[in-house]
């Protein structure tokens, strides 16, 4: 209503005219929480949002190094399909090989040898290397079954969750981990690994080893097969030096230091199964006129690992303490095998690939 001096009445107004409230002006911004902080008070920290271990350079180094990671995954494939066709001991053969080559970079400094009498008898540890064979017959049961590395990394490394001190609060680190791993999806499994590898070492749990980090990696790789569980169960790494595992500065730089090495590592491991294939067809037959499962035995046996011990051939084939001396002694003087040690009972013997 206007009144007589040309003002409409206040009362008479519409209500969309009225002043709206400043809280439901939703559009502003919220009020300063630093505000209403005590004098000299610090302001408390603010979650970052940026993602751990950004996937974006890595796909971008995944892209720019297209060529390479082609080359890694046709020899992977090709380890893969031979594998398929291979006896099931030559898979356990290149991991035994694997996790001799990755306790050399780690510093545990383990032979095959040593390894293979600990997995097979659990025999041959001292007080200083107990904790590092234990680690090997870990990274061993990985690397040659077992479910694949998933969202539960925990369950994968056999850990159980530790909280870490993280500024004033605690956070779990393989939480951590773990949303690396789940970021990574869009990348290529190879790339993937390797960005997962770096950030377990940056990451990792009180107590964590490069060893787990390295196997976590290997298998997680080994995803691109075509038929995940069989044939090649995880990339190798470090058949030729750890130059993989060694990689520093930018994502780049660390993935194209990962791909080189995986490729060298790869085929290494497929001209050593070559190597072992020709040294089992020419030993098939020149023991073609051997009587008794003994000496097949035993050829199968230093076909799957690489370094046999005279308590591990026992053990394996099932055979008599003479009956595996006698036999051992006849591959060695037919020039198919040869003894690397002498030492009583504990006598070493590798094929003469």
């Amino acid at each position: 209503m206007i009144g007589s001096n040309g003002i409409p009445d206040p009362e008479d107004a519409e209500p969309f005219e009225e002043e709206t409230a400043e809280d439901d002006l939703w559009f502003l911004p919220g009020p300063d929480p630093e505000e209403d902080l005590p004098p000299g008070a610090a302001p408390e920290p603010r979650r970052d949002s940026t993602p751990l271990f950004d996937p974006a350079p890595w796909a971008a180094a995944q892209a720019d190094l297209a060529m390479e990671l082609a080359e890694v995954a046709q020899l992977y494939g090709a380890l893969d399909q031979r594998l398929r066709l291979a006896p099931a001991g030559w898979r356990q053969r290149l991991a035994l090989r694997e996790v001799s080559d990755l306790s050399w970079w780690t510093g545990d400094r383990l032979g095959a040898e040593r390894i293979a009498l600990w997995v097979t008898l659990r025999a041959g540890s001292t007080g200083d290397t107990e904790r590092a064979l234990t680690r090997a017959g870990w990274a061993m049961r990985r690397l040659t079954g077992g479910a694949a590395p998933g969202a539960d990394l925990a369950g994968f490394l056999g850990r159980a969750r530790v909280d870490t001190v993280s500024g004033d609060g605690h956070e779990d680190a393989l939480a951590d981990l773990e949303e690396v791993f789940a970021g990574g999806q869009g990348l290529h499994p190879v790339v993937a690994a390797a960005r997962l590898f770096h950030a377990w070492r940056a990451l990792g749990p009180p107590g964590a080893v490069d060893l787990e980090a390295a196997v976590l990696a290997a298998c997680h790789a080994a995803a691109m097969a075509r038929v995940p569980g069989q044939g090649a169960l995880f990339l190798p790494l470090a058949q030729t030096g750890a130059g993989a595992l060694r990689g520093q500065g930018t994502p780049a730089e660390k993935l194209a230091a990962w791909l080189r090495g995986a490729e060298r590592a790869t085929l290494a491991a497929l001209l050593h199964l070559d190597r072992v294939t020709a040294w089992q067809q020419r030993a098939e037959a020149e023991i073609a006129d051997l009587s008794g499962r003994t000496p097949p035995a035993l050829i199968a046996l230093l076909a799957a690992w690489p370094q046999v011990s005279a308590p591990m051939a026992e053990a394996e084939t099932g055979a008599s303490r003479a009956a595996v001396q006698r036999n051992l002694d006849l591959l060695v003087r037919r020039g198919l095998i040869r003894e690397i040690t002498g030492q009583g009972r504990y006598r070493v013997w590798a094929a003469r690939l």
